[in-house]
Protein backbone atom coordinates (compact mmCIF):
# COMPACT_ATOMS: atom_id res chain seq x y z
CA UNK A 1 0.00 0.00 0.00
CA UNK A 2 1.57 3.36 -1.15
CA UNK A 3 1.68 6.23 0.95
CA UNK A 4 -0.84 9.55 0.49
CA UNK A 5 1.50 12.38 -1.21
CA UNK A 6 1.38 15.77 0.59
CA UNK A 7 -0.11 16.76 -2.82
CA UNK A 8 -2.79 14.60 -2.23
CA UNK A 9 -3.21 15.45 1.12
CA UNK A 10 -3.36 19.12 0.56
CA UNK A 11 -6.49 18.56 -2.03
CA UNK A 12 -8.61 17.19 0.48
CA UNK A 13 -7.87 20.03 2.76
CA UNK A 14 -9.52 23.66 1.96
CA UNK A 15 -8.09 24.95 -1.05
CA UNK A 16 -8.38 28.61 0.85
CA UNK A 17 -7.10 27.18 3.83
CA UNK A 18 -4.20 25.81 2.63
CA UNK A 19 -3.73 28.75 1.25
CA UNK A 20 -3.75 30.62 3.97
CA UNK A 21 -1.86 28.40 5.57
CA UNK A 22 1.10 28.47 2.82
CA UNK A 23 0.81 32.37 3.28
CA UNK A 24 1.60 32.73 7.38
CA UNK A 25 4.84 30.21 7.15
CA UNK A 26 5.67 32.18 4.01
CA UNK A 27 6.01 35.30 5.49
CA UNK A 28 7.97 34.06 8.82
CA UNK A 29 10.60 32.32 5.93
CA UNK A 30 11.19 35.72 3.97
CA UNK A 31 10.72 37.92 7.09
CA UNK A 32 13.33 35.89 8.44
CA UNK A 33 15.23 34.56 5.43
CA UNK A 34 14.93 37.49 3.48
CA UNK A 35 13.80 37.19 -0.45
CA UNK A 36 17.04 35.48 -1.71
CA UNK A 37 17.76 32.89 1.93
CA UNK A 38 13.94 32.15 1.87
CA UNK A 39 13.50 28.29 0.69
CA UNK A 40 9.94 27.40 -0.88
CA UNK A 41 10.92 23.38 0.09
CA UNK A 42 11.50 24.88 3.44
CA UNK A 43 8.07 26.54 3.28
CA UNK A 44 6.60 23.33 1.96
CA UNK A 45 7.87 21.43 4.46
CA UNK A 46 6.33 23.41 7.55
CA UNK A 47 2.79 23.36 5.37
CA UNK A 48 2.90 19.55 4.92
CA UNK A 49 2.14 20.50 1.19
CA UNK A 50 4.78 20.61 -1.58
CA UNK A 51 7.12 22.83 -3.75
CA UNK A 52 4.40 22.14 -6.40
CA UNK A 53 1.48 23.04 -4.56
CA UNK A 54 2.82 26.01 -3.78
CA UNK A 55 3.55 26.60 -7.22
CA UNK A 56 0.28 25.49 -8.60
CA UNK A 57 -1.39 28.77 -6.09
CA UNK A 58 0.98 30.77 -6.68
CA UNK A 59 3.02 30.37 -9.76
CA UNK A 60 6.91 30.62 -8.05
CA UNK A 61 8.76 32.15 -5.23
CA UNK A 62 8.47 35.67 -6.61
CA UNK A 63 4.98 35.97 -7.01
CA UNK A 64 4.67 34.35 -3.48
CA UNK A 65 6.85 36.61 -2.08
CA UNK A 66 4.55 39.55 -3.61
CA UNK A 67 1.33 37.81 -2.20
CA UNK A 68 3.00 37.91 1.38
CA UNK A 69 3.91 41.44 0.85
CA UNK A 70 1.14 42.72 -0.13
CA UNK A 71 -0.93 40.63 2.88
CA UNK A 72 1.09 42.25 5.26
CA UNK A 73 -0.09 45.72 3.83
CA UNK A 74 -4.00 44.88 3.75
CA UNK A 75 -3.80 42.98 7.10
CA UNK A 76 -2.70 46.88 8.45
CA UNK A 77 -5.11 48.86 6.45
CA UNK A 78 -8.00 45.92 7.65
CA UNK A 79 -6.82 46.65 11.15
CA UNK A 80 -7.33 50.76 10.61
CA UNK A 81 -10.81 50.39 9.30
CA UNK A 82 -11.88 48.75 12.22
CA UNK A 83 -11.05 51.22 14.05
CA UNK A 84 -14.72 53.32 13.92
CA UNK A 85 -12.79 56.34 13.64
CA UNK A 86 -15.59 58.09 11.96
CA UNK A 87 -17.43 58.21 15.76
CA UNK A 88 -14.27 59.69 17.38
CA UNK A 89 -13.71 63.32 17.97
CA UNK A 90 -10.80 64.59 15.51
CA UNK A 91 -8.04 64.79 18.10
CA UNK A 92 -9.44 61.10 20.09
CA UNK A 93 -9.19 59.53 15.95
CA UNK A 94 -5.85 60.85 15.73
CA UNK A 95 -4.53 59.37 19.03
CA UNK A 96 -5.72 56.53 18.46
CA UNK A 97 -4.93 55.87 15.04
CA UNK A 98 -1.75 56.98 16.63
CA UNK A 99 -1.55 54.30 18.90
CA UNK A 100 -3.31 51.29 16.99
CA UNK A 101 0.05 52.07 14.15
CA UNK A 102 2.58 52.11 17.28
CA UNK A 103 0.89 48.99 18.74
CA UNK A 104 0.72 46.85 15.42
CA UNK A 105 4.18 47.77 13.99
CA UNK A 106 5.23 46.29 17.62
CA UNK A 107 3.45 42.93 17.81
CA UNK A 108 3.99 42.56 13.75
CA UNK A 109 7.34 42.71 13.15
CA UNK A 110 7.86 40.45 10.24
CA UNK A 111 5.40 43.44 8.82
CA UNK A 112 8.30 45.59 9.60
CA UNK A 113 10.91 43.57 8.54
CA UNK A 114 9.71 43.11 4.93
CA UNK A 115 9.14 46.34 4.54
CA UNK A 116 13.25 46.99 5.20
CA UNK A 117 13.78 43.70 2.74
CA UNK A 118 11.90 45.08 -0.20
CA UNK A 119 13.02 48.91 0.37
CA UNK A 120 16.83 46.83 0.39
CA UNK A 121 15.47 45.47 -3.03
CA UNK A 122 14.69 49.06 -3.93
CA UNK A 123 11.09 48.15 -4.67
CA UNK A 124 11.98 45.26 -7.02
CA UNK A 125 9.22 42.84 -6.45
CA UNK A 126 6.34 44.63 -5.69
CA UNK A 127 5.17 44.38 -8.97
CA UNK A 128 1.67 46.24 -10.04
CA UNK A 129 2.84 49.21 -8.23
CA UNK A 130 -1.17 50.35 -9.41
CA UNK A 131 -2.35 47.45 -7.22
CA UNK A 132 0.21 48.31 -4.30
CA UNK A 133 -1.13 51.57 -3.85
CA UNK A 134 -4.86 50.28 -4.37
CA UNK A 135 -3.99 48.06 -1.34
CA UNK A 136 -2.47 51.23 0.65
CA UNK A 137 -4.97 54.25 -0.82
CA UNK A 138 -7.34 53.83 2.23
CA UNK A 139 -4.63 54.89 4.72
CA UNK A 140 -3.99 58.21 3.35
CA UNK A 141 -7.97 58.57 2.85
CA UNK A 142 -8.71 57.67 6.36
CA UNK A 143 -6.04 60.60 7.50
CA UNK A 144 -7.30 62.76 5.39
CA UNK A 145 -10.96 62.38 6.70
CA UNK A 146 -9.87 62.33 10.32
CA UNK A 147 -7.73 65.99 9.44
CA UNK A 148 -9.77 67.81 7.51
CA UNK A 149 -12.90 67.34 9.96
CA UNK A 150 -10.37 68.57 12.58
CA UNK A 151 -9.41 71.31 10.36
CA UNK A 152 -13.07 72.19 9.68
CA UNK A 153 -13.95 71.98 13.32
CA UNK A 154 -10.97 74.48 14.07
CA UNK A 155 -8.65 72.03 15.85
CA UNK A 156 -6.24 71.45 13.80
CA UNK A 157 -4.46 73.82 11.99
CA UNK A 158 -4.14 73.87 8.06
CA UNK A 159 -0.45 73.41 7.62
CA UNK A 160 0.10 69.65 6.60
CA UNK A 161 -0.97 67.38 3.44
CA UNK A 162 -2.30 64.03 4.42
CA UNK A 163 0.64 62.51 2.67
CA UNK A 164 2.59 64.05 5.08
CA UNK A 165 1.23 63.86 8.23
CA UNK A 166 0.75 59.76 7.04
CA UNK A 167 4.82 59.79 6.72
CA UNK A 168 4.73 60.95 9.90
CA UNK A 169 2.71 58.89 11.73
CA UNK A 170 4.50 55.61 10.41
CA UNK A 171 8.16 57.01 10.68
CA UNK A 172 7.81 57.50 14.19
CA UNK A 173 6.13 54.09 15.22
CA UNK A 174 8.60 52.13 12.66
CA UNK A 175 11.83 53.18 13.63
CA UNK A 176 10.55 51.49 17.58
CA UNK A 177 10.70 47.66 15.65
CA UNK A 178 13.08 48.06 12.85
CA UNK A 179 16.19 49.40 15.37
CA UNK A 180 14.90 47.26 18.01
CA UNK A 181 17.77 45.56 18.07
CA UNK A 182 20.73 47.76 17.07
CA UNK A 183 19.14 50.41 19.53
CA UNK A 184 19.02 47.56 22.24
CA UNK A 185 22.77 46.68 21.80
CA UNK A 186 23.89 50.23 21.96
CA UNK A 187 21.64 51.78 24.79
CA UNK A 188 19.91 48.69 26.85
CA UNK A 189 16.30 47.51 26.89
CA UNK A 190 15.53 50.49 29.36
CA UNK A 191 12.79 51.82 26.26
CA UNK A 192 11.29 48.05 25.93
CA UNK A 193 9.72 47.54 28.78
CA UNK A 194 5.87 47.35 28.62
CA UNK A 195 5.52 50.85 31.10
CA UNK A 196 8.25 52.53 28.81
CA UNK A 197 6.91 51.41 25.82
CA UNK A 198 2.99 52.62 26.70
CA UNK A 199 5.27 56.25 27.86
CA UNK A 200 6.58 56.42 24.14
CA UNK A 201 3.30 55.64 22.80
CA UNK A 202 1.85 58.67 24.75
CA UNK A 203 4.72 60.36 23.73
CA UNK A 204 4.68 59.96 19.64
CA UNK A 205 0.86 60.82 19.86
CA UNK A 206 1.58 64.13 21.85
CA UNK A 207 4.96 64.59 19.40
CA UNK A 208 1.93 64.33 16.55
CA UNK A 209 -0.80 66.27 17.90
CA UNK A 210 1.40 69.64 18.71
CA UNK A 211 1.95 69.94 15.12
CA UNK A 212 -1.52 69.87 14.61
CA UNK A 213 -3.35 71.16 17.37
CA UNK A 214 -4.39 74.76 17.25
CA UNK A 215 -3.34 76.90 20.65
CA UNK A 216 -6.34 78.04 22.43
CA UNK A 217 -6.01 80.88 24.91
Amino acid sequence: MTGITSDARSKKRNPEAVKADILRIATEEFAGSGYAGARVNVIAERTNTSKRMIYYYFGDKENLYREVLENSYRAIRIGESLLDLEHLSPDEAMRTLIAFTFEHQKKNTDFVRLTMIENIHNGAHLGDEDEFRRINAPAIERVESIYHRGVAEGVFKSRITPVRLHWIISSMCFFNSSNRVTFSAAFGEEVFTDEVQKLLCEEIQDAIMSLLLRKTD
